[in-house]
């Protein structure tokens, strides 16, 4: 199996993995403290979302970690499928959260013009979280086309 930058066991995987954590992480952090958020299902998902990203790259933060500490190869055909799929599924998530919560911030903002008329709604709490999850949708479909990359080469 051939080493691409942001594969398994490697510097660059591990900071790509890093780069996932800290951006979901902040996107739920930013979402939480905007005042109304729980009231609408689409932000909620938002979060249930970036939670599981956070637990998904995390454990491969770890994995990668031990496997740069001890020299180990993660390159094996198994793991690799596991890799592609968890990353794959918690891409398509992601993506599906951040588009239906930008849908609903499109409408507030544009549509219906609920943050004129409700300046309690936090809608640039709301669009900054949002667009730091497409960031770590970004991150992670790196993550996913190098692992299938990787995968369809071995």
């Amino acid at each position: 199996m051939k080493v691409a930058v942001g594969s398994p066991g490697t510097w660059s995987g591990l900071l790509l993995r890093v780069g996932q954590c800290a951006f979901a992480g902040a996107s739920i952090g930013v979402m939480l403290s905007a005042f109304g958020f729980s009231s609408y299902t689409a932000f909620c998902y938002l979060v249930a979302s970036m939670a599981l990203q956070i637990l998904w790259s995390f454990g491969l933060l770890c994995l990668d970690l031990h496997a740069l500490k001890f020299k180990r190869d993660l390159h094996n055909p198994l793991l690799v499928s596991l890799f592609v799929v968890g990353d794959w599924v918690t891409a398509t998530l992601t993506l599906a959260a951040a588009c239906s919560s930008a849908g609903v911030v499109v409408l507030f903002v544009r549509d219906v013009h609920f943050c004129k008329k409700y300046p309690q709604l936090s809608c640039g709490m709301y669009q900054i979280s949002i667009a730091m999850a497409f960031i770590t949708w970004l991150l992670v479909a790196k993550s996913s086309l190098v692992m299938f990359w990787i995968l369809a080469s071995g």
